[in-house]
């Protein structure tokens, strides 16, 4: 259970308080003894990371900020921080917890909530609750006290919402979740979000010909579906869309090039594109971001049975372009391909796509970063950095020289799905290019979207990379509109 944030005027006598702290100085709102007083800075002093009073009718955390740590980095340490406390405070069973702060840098409040409503996230809807009948004894309420306003206290909130939804998405099991379901929690959140949403099912798609995602569809009894998300408030400042794509394979065997190995573990996670792009539009939606959006999901998943596509076929993709396959299990650039030549139709002003690709980019940058190659204008990518830098989801750079299209050559179509062993992040992107004249951002999360162990907030089995890169993105954008 997600906690409420609720901004507060005052703290009681009685309420337990998290405090962080910009100088090694109580604050008396806190309402500490002396000797907790006393206790507390020879803590601080001591350099330790936090310090805990349990003064019985209630109890206080207290948080020192890092010295010397960069502005955008010292947001990250907060949240870190706040992920760092959260099995002391669920230990205390608290059912409500103020966050304040003193002396501390302006928007350190929100951060450190951030973290800690992240770090609170468990999966259990198929896990029994405990005997005393909860699952979750965490905070049910985190109530600000500072100078949170509300804007943000609000665009916490409904980031953090969507966070949770891309989360429990990518944790359902396939049994629980094949294309069909993924497009019906995908129109759910659309109503709960304000954005329209379309979903095309096989017929429609077999009649737009969309090559790429039938044919990964072969293989399996469950039908295809394409989602089609849409936020067009009444004034949008761009004249153009922007369109996003998430690559939505509830599952990926690896089709007849089967994984071997481990390498299917969390193979149900391989939509975590397809949850973020809904997601992001939740969010723009929630807070009336005055941009034209629209979001393109192509979801299957990807099997070996009945008369799944092999290495060798040719395929005729959506925008006519033929398509030999080289492997298999590079199925996901095909049905993301489909959905960005159908980008085109919109005329948009960028496309950005984000997708659990290549082991390649995981191989590269292992979860530090996101993989992002573009043809798109450097004032995006510089604006991308930005907001990568800001929520701590840094994108890294990779070329798209010509000379890496050799790779992807084929003698008998117009492309190949997969190249050689080498630079395989680079060629899945150089593929993608192909399919449009629009300016496009491919973004690989297969380092930063599955992790093996829990980074302090962000979870193992479903950190919902790249939603809060994109969401700061588009908002940041917005404001970039306003000043012209």
């Amino acid at each position: 259970m997600k906690p409420e944030l609720i901004k507060i005027s005052q703290i009681t006598p009685d309420q337990s308080v998290i405090c962080i702290l910009g100088k090694d100085e109580i604050p008396e709102f806190l309402r500490l003894s002396k000797s907790e007083k006393e206790y507390a800075l020879k803590q601080l002093k001591a350099k330790e990371d936090h310090v805990f009073i349990n003064s019985y009718f209630k109890c206080t955390y207290l948080v020192r900020i890092k010295e010397g740590v960069p502005g955008f980095k010292a947001k990250e340490e907060l949240r870190k921080a706040a992920s760092k406390l959260k099995k002391l405070i669920k230990a205390n069973n608290h059912n409500e917890l103020v966050i304040a702060s003193s002396n501390a840098f302006k928007g350190a409040i929100e951060d450190f909530a951030e973290g800690l409503v992240l770090g609170f996230y468990q999966f259990d809807k198929y896990k029994p609750a405990d005997k005393d009948g909860e699952k979750n004894k965490y905070p049910s309420k985190l109530l600000l006290y500072g100078d949170a306003g509300k804007a943000e206290i609000k665009w916490l909130t409904d980031l953090t919402d969507a966070v949770y939804f891309v989360r429990d998405l990518i944790n359902e099991p396939v049994n629980h979740l094949n294309a069909p379901a993924l497009a019906r929690e995908v129109e759910k959140i659309g109503k709960a979000g304000g954005f329209t949403v379309e979903v095309l099912t096989k017929g429609k798609i077999e009649a737009l010909k969309m090559g790429g995602l039938l044919a990964v569809n072969k293989g399996s009894v469950d039908p295809p579906v394409f989602c089609i998300l849409e936020w067009k408030p009444a004034k949008c400042l761009n004249k153009q869309p922007v369109v996003l794509v998430g690559k939505g394979i509830v599952y990926d065997t690896g089709g007849l090039n089967i994984k071997t190995g481990d390498y299917m573990a969390n193979m149900k996670g391989d939509m975590a594109g397809a949850a973020t792009v809904a997601g992001v539009l939740y969010t723009a939606a929630m807070n009336n971001i005055p941009l034209h959006l629209i979001a393109l999901i192509p979801s299957t998943d990807n099997r070996p049975g009945g008369n799944a596509y092999a290495e060798g076929d040719i395929i005729t993709m959506y925008n006519k372009m033929t398509v030999e396959i080289g492997n298999t299990d590079a199925e996901g650039r095909l049905i993301l391909a489909d959905a960005i030549s159908y980008a085109s139709k919109y005329k948009p002003e960028l496309i950005i796509d984000i997708a659990t690709l290549t082991g390649s980019a995981a191989n590269t940058f292992a979860n530090q970063a996101i993989a992002m190659m573009t043809n798109a204008d450097r004032k995006y990518i510089k604006l991308l950095e930005e907001s990568g830098q800001e929520v701590y989801e840094r994108v890294a750079e990779l070329p798209l020289w010509e000379e890496y299209g050799e790779m992807i050559k084929s003698d008998v179509a117009d492309v190949r799905n997969v190249g050689g062993r080498e630079a395989g992040a680079i060629a899945a992107g150089k593929f993608l290019e192909k399919f449009t004249s629009y300016p496009l951002i491919h973004l690989d999360i297969a380092g930063t979207g599955s992790l093996k162990k829990n980074d302090f907030y962000r979870m193992k089995d479903g950190p919902g990379s790249g939603l809060r890169l994109l969401a700061t993105f588009l908002r940041k954008l917005a404001v970039d509109y306003k000043k012209l």
